[in-house]
């Protein structure tokens, strides 16, 4: 059975619910639909009975490639998430919350959900992927959060939980991207194979965790995941989020949305990822 949704497609295939963010034109960015449209997919998943398993991956040449800020951060304010100022962070809030409970339904989901890594899986596209209990990534595809730099903190705080202190600052103190076989050596992923065997090696695991009863499976993850639910994962992710719209709204936030206006999102990141602080006038 298939279901085509506005920015993703629902499989069912035997043990295996195969959802498929669909936007390849795009690198499957992020648009309002995306988030509620993957929780409701995941919930279909969770409700069939026939499943064990959620394998989740993007068309094309990337799993994806985070929000469609082209769109998000080119629009004049008020747009989604920049506010004319002053702003009310708590409008912020609610949005970003939504988004950041959407992913995390794949966290939350009771069949465990294997994610697929081609191309990139970066800023929000690294926050849905990591909210799965397990990432195959191909060797030469590429995650990180480089609105680290200016304009995003990661909601879903998962650099925290899978990487540890140390790690997740090397990461959210550049924005920097690794590549697969990084990601494998700093414990972000479970596996890094050649792209060519990318898709062999993430069946095999499905149809490995596949063939063990459903109960098993579900007491298992959540016994997992209640480990983190005592370390504060909630809460830590209610300040991810506040932060996040702060980030939006700071004065470097306001520059950087101003900058993207004015010349186009990608030269305006081609900037803030230069390394150089003076083609930012307002940073400090």
């Amino acid at each position: 059975m298939t279901e085509t949704y506005k920015t993703l497609r629902y499989e069912s295939d035997g043990r295996v619910a195969r959802i498929t963010l669909n936007r390849p034109e795009h690198l499957n960015a992020i648009t309002d639909d995306t988030p509620g449209e993957l929780r409701a997919a995941v919930e279909r998943a969770n409700w069939d009975e026939a499943v064990h398993v959620i394998a989740l991956s993007g068309a094309g040449r990337a799993f994806c490639s985070g929000y469609d800020l082209k769109a998000y951060a080119e629009a004049p304010r008020p747009a989604k998430g920049s506010q004319d100022m002053p702003w009310d962070p708590l409008v912020d809030y609610q949005w970003m919350r939504h988004c950041t409970d959407c992913f995390m339904s794949l966290w939350r989901s009771l069949k465990p959900v294997v994610t697929k890594v081609q191309g990139y899986a970066v800023a929000g596209g690294s926050d849905i992927a990591l909210c799965s209990d397990l990432v195959v990534m191909a060797e030469d595809a590429r995650i990180g959060y480089p609105p680290a730099r200016i304009w995003g903190c990661p909601t879903t705080a998962m650099w925290v939980y899978r990487l540890g202190a140390e790690k997740a600052k090397r990461m959210l103190l550049t924005g920097d991207l690794i590549d697969g076989i990084t990601a494998k050596a700093y414990g972000l992923v479970i596996d890094a194979v050649p792209a060519d065997a990318l898709d062999a090696h993430t069946e095999a695991l499905i149809q490995r965790m596949a063939s063990v009863p459903k109960n098993q499976l579900m007491m298992q993850k959540l016994m997992v995941n209640q480990a983190y639910d005592n370390m504060g994962m909630n809460s830590t992710q209610t300040l991810a989020t506040l932060f996040d719209g702060i980030t939006r709204h700071s004065p470097e936030g306001v520059a950087f949305k101003a900058r993207c206006e004015q010349v186009g999102f990608k030269a305006a990141v081609h900037e803030r990822d230069s390394g150089d602080p003076l083609a930012w006038r307002n940073a400090r």
